[in-house]
């Protein structure tokens, strides 16, 4: 069964998984900023930007990842956009996944008591300082186990980038099994590699959702910005005694 030889396509593989790393890091940190844009426009006061961003979100939820590599590498094309087949491909992942991740924070920052915005503005923190200060840090906590699936799911869809043979892991495979013609044992292969990727991944992502579940801080930069709120809401107390 096992007669590909292996040794000869090292290098590819190698240049397979870089290029699917390569894709998985640039569509999630595209499709973080996407969803939280998103889903904070979502929460705004301004009722046509909250149409656009839903309709946005309700659109790519409904639309096959394929369709939208199709639409975005071949469609475009049609109207004298050319892109490049990272480009296109990290686009495709950036607009898909940026609809998800834009429901799963949209619900995880509703879910900050009100209260906290409130008391907030009354201790003397902006509107900006009180989203980024307190707000978003446990809107983020609450949203890690959704985000953390989208992660994975994102590095297994880039499978999908085959179709505009993207050079990611699956089209190395295509490539080995059209010269060696035993499909079966390097898909298999192909396989394995990506669990080798995605389990340890998802074991990691696991871990830290119970670090911070635990409440424990992530390192110094941390600790540092706990205590400077401390100190922050040390240095207003003496000011409400006055008031008070």
């Amino acid at each position: 069964m096992f007669n590909v030889p292996w040794a000869d396509y090292a290098d590819d593989l190698v240049d397979g998984i870089i290029a699917t790393l390569q894709y998985t890091v640039l569509g999630f940190v595209g499709a973080f900023i996407l969803g939280l844009a998103l889903a904070l426009i979502r929460l705004s006061r301004f009722k046509v930007l909250r149409g656009l961003a839903a309709a946005y979100t309700e659109l790519f939820k409904n639309i096959p990842l394929l369709a939208v590599i199709f639409l975005i590498y071949f469609g475009l094309a049609t109207v004298d956009i050319t892109l490049d087949v990272l480009s296109a491909g990290t686009l495709s992942l950036v607009a898909f996944y940026g609809a998800y991740l834009s429901e799963i924070f949209r619900s995880a920052i509703s879910s900050v008591p009100t209260g906290q915005t409130e008391v907030s503005l009354a201790l003397g923190f902006g509107r900006v300082s009180t989203l980024f200060s307190v707000i978003l840090p446990q809107a983020l906590r609450t949203a890690l186990p959704g985000t953390n699936t989208m992660l994975v799911d994102l590095l297994k869809s880039t499978s999908l980038l085959i179709t505009i043979s993207a050079a990611e892991l699956m089209t190395q495979a295509q490539l080995i099994a059209s010269e060696t013609f035993r499909a079966l044992e390097v898909y298999l292969v192909i396989a394995v590699l990506y669990f080798a990727m995605c389990y340890p991944l998802s074991q990691f992502l696991l871990w830290l959702e119970r670090r911070l579940a635990a409440g424990k801080p992530l390192g110094p930069g941390r600790r540092k910005r706990l205590q400077h709120a401390a100190a922050l809401l040390e240095s207003y107390s003496p000011a409400q005694k006055v008031n008070a």
